[in-house]
């Protein structure tokens, strides 16, 4: 019973700014000190899903191929820079693990500024190349963390019982470290997606104006005053984390993770 009623509070204050955007998105009059809305009606919808629909579905398509693209580039780097950290040890393993951990501690704006002079020389500036590589910098330290404890407690014990069996290299990858390190690399990968999809300022500076993503185009209608179309852009917003979450959700309380938490 008191599991049931913690984790019916729990719930309840998770849902409940959700519920605030709900009635936002489907009002058409609220003033305060009212409760609930004067007029309901769907003119926020009408809008993001009419008026500002192409608008709409290029924001939508720029932040799914940006967090995608730097979810999948983070766990390639992750993976083989948290084997190394987490199973061997050597000279300068402390000032690498610092060097990962500048991006997290040194104010975004600041490192967003910094690549900016770099892409800009690169000409990479302004385009989704650019978007993904500063979005990369702050999401692969993350995705490193997370499988240097994961492989902190891998055992190569099971890859060595393989090669003697006469599996090659890529079989003992692909059979035996994917499979035992998977839930790590979910969570990992669901990490360096969250962070990419919410990025705001990295992305407004290295995409000039010009990538325009959900963030960007939520943060301007939030400007704007107009409450409940920003309360239908921010539903749209969300959901698509929210599905990320729940699809990777048996991965997060996973004990397999082999002591990643």
């Amino acid at each position: 019973m008191k599991r049931l009623l913690f984790g019916g509070m729990v719930a309840g204050a998770v849902l409940l700014p959700f519920l605030a955007l709900v009635l936002w998105a489907f009002s058409q009059r609220w003033f305060y000190p009212r409760l609930l809305p004067e007029q309901w009606g769907l003119r926020a919808w009408q809008y993001v899903l009419g008026t500002a629909g192409t608008q709409m579905t290029e924001a939508f398509t720029h932040s799914v191929l940006v967090a995608t693209v730097t979810a999948v580039l983070s766990v390639a780097g992750g993976v083989p820079a948290g084997r190394v950290l987490g199973l061997y040890h050597f000279r300068g393993k402390d000032l690498l693990s610092i060097v990962l951990m500048l991006p997290i501690i040194v104010p975004p704006l600041c490192v967003a500024m910094g690549l900016h002079l770099w892409l800009l020389q690169l000409e990479l500036a302004a385009t989704l190349a650019g978007v993904v590589l500063v979005h990369l910098s702050a999401c692969l330290p993350y995705a490193v963390f997370v499988m240097w404890g994961v492989f902190s407690n891998y055992n190569l014990d099971f890859e060595d019982q393989a090669r003697s069996l006469g599996a090659s290299t890529l079989s003992v990858i692909w059979r035996v470290m994917l499979p035992l390190t998977f839930p790590g690399i979910v969570v990992a990968a669901l990490f360096s997606f969250l962070l990419s999809w919410s990025q705001y300022l990295s992305t407004l500076l290295i995409g000039g104006g010009k990538i325009l993503t959900l963030p960007i185009l939520l943060f301007a209608l939030m400007g704007s005053g107009d409450r409940p179309v920003a309360a239908a852009v921010s539903i749209v917003f969300v959901i698509p984390a929210l599905a990320a979450l729940a699809m990777s959700a048996r991965y997060l309380g996973s004990r397999r993770m082999l002591g990643v938490w």
